[in-house]
């Protein structure tokens, strides 16, 4: 799950219901930094408590000063890397994905795979072109985009993640 200014009301209760084992991407790009460190410990504890890893939207010394479990964010902006931190690369389109896998990162988001209200004027890559990005990644890819449940289980694909995708009002 990735953490947004849209769906933090849904957060806590979220987490609580995810499977054991997913991540929370904390992002809350929208605080402050004071405010942004208080929602993160927040948010730390319920995902941790639930067997969540915690992966930040930041540098590797934002991520080892407040304990993320790694970090998340362009293929590029994922060095320098620390000792013991995934490295979550974000990519929408081949070039991406070739930086991704040079940087070595640990997995790659692909999107957007669906329209979303994140980027409404982003084309959607679609089932086709998602799949062929996916099988250049030498690492695992998560589906992102437009993704929910059901667009989960209609891209047959094992590995996704969602920002409205889990809140109520949007997860139909």
């Amino acid at each position: 799950m990735i953490s947004d200014e849209r769906n933090d009301g849904d957060l806590d209760a979220a987490l609580a219901h995810m499977p054991a084992g997913s991540a929370l991407v904390f992002r809350h790009y929208h605080l402050a930094p004071t405010d942004r460190f208080a929602r993160f410990a927040a948010l730390g504890r319920i995902a941790r408590r639930a067997g969540h890893i915690v992966i930040i939207a930041d540098s590797a010394q934002t991520a080892a000063e407040w304990g993320a479990d790694g970090i998340y964010g362009a293929p590029l902006a994922l060095a320098p890397r620390r000792a013991g931190l995934l490295a979550i690369a974000t990519a929408h389109n081949m070039g991406e994905i070739a930086q991704a896998n040079r940087a070595g990162a640990d997995a790659v988001m692909v999107s957007p795979v669906f329209p979303t209200r994140s980027h409404p004027d982003a084309g959607a890559l679609g089932l086709q072109r998602f799949r062929t990005l996916a099988s250049h990644a030498q690492m695992p890819v998560v589906a992102l985009g437009g993704m929910n449940a059901a667009r989960a289980k209609r891209l047959n694909w094992p590995c996704w993640a969602a920002i409205d995708g889990i809140c109520a009002t949007w997860a139909g």
